[in-house]
């Protein structure tokens, strides 16, 4: 799939990658995004040169004109009502962890009514730190030109440009940790309390913030889908920089 997609990608799109460098070769990784538009879920694994498997809504699994893509790229869906469907579906996560694999997840849960970027839901932490896996940030700018909210068509010729960070640090006790590297590598800890899922949650979207540019907001981002015309300029953030 990707070596059908991504020539189209870069023919129609001016994509720019930074930071890749920060991508593992190998070994368990989650790549945690900012979610602008639908199309972020085509950008970000296409510009990673390792296969990537997505933690996607359960929605995307019930209309046939996604469906199959994400059947056929073997995505996960998530029930996002909770309870034992998505827990489900974080036990599969897992063990796509557990076998060495990239996870992708967009920690806001869903994609943002707005420009900003919204407060994280802990479930990656939780990824991150039982299984001790490094996560690394994603900023990814211009998508919601490409694709504003409530258009089903791409529209070419936009600039995306996808920046990957470091693996998140954490101030803990009193000290800074860093993601995977809390222990022995596969050596997870099941017992973080909820203030250091919530500490590590919170690091992790400021450097997405820094990433994307984006104004952070520490509310939970709507699922209410933005009424038609709400955006019209498709969104720039503010502190994107001019090779946004």
């Amino acid at each position: 799939m990707k070596a059908i997609i991504s020539p189209f990608l870069y023919l129609l799109w001016r994509v720019r990658v930074e930071g890749r460098e920060y991508i593992p070769v190998d070994g368990a990784v989650i790549l945690a995004a900012n979610h602008q538009s639908f199309c972020d879920s085509f950008f970000l694994p296409l510009v990673v040169k390792r296969r990537v498997t997505y933690v996607a809504k359960a929605e995307y699994f019930d209309s046939w004109k996604t469906a199959w893509f994400f059947r056929a790229a073997g995505q996960i869906p998530m029930n996002r009502s909770g309870g034992d469907a998505s827990q489900r579906a974080l036990d599969t996560a897992t063990v796509v962890l557990e076998g060495g694999g990239v996870l992708a997840i967009y920690p806001e849960g869903t994609r943002s009514p707005d420009i900003r970027l919204h407060k994280g839901k802990t479930g990656v932490a939780r990824l991150s730190l039982g299984g001790n896996v490094p996560i690394i940030p994603v900023g990814i700018v211009g998508t919601r030109r490409v694709q504003p909210p409530g258009s089903m068509l791409m529209h070419p010729f936009h600039r995306v440009t996808l920046r990957f960070g470091p693996p998140v640090t954490y101030v803990q006790a009193g000290q800074t940790v860093t993601t995977g590297q809390t222990g022995m590598a596969g050596e997870g800890r099941a017992d973080a309390d909820q203030d250091e899922l919530r500490a590590l949650t919170d690091s992790l979207m400021q450097s997405i913030a820094g990433l994307s540019g984006q104004e952070y907001i520490d509310e939970y981002a709507s699922r209410k889908k933005p009424s038609p015309g709400a955006d019209p300029a498709g969104g720039v953030p503010r502190a994107a920089g001019p090779n946004s």
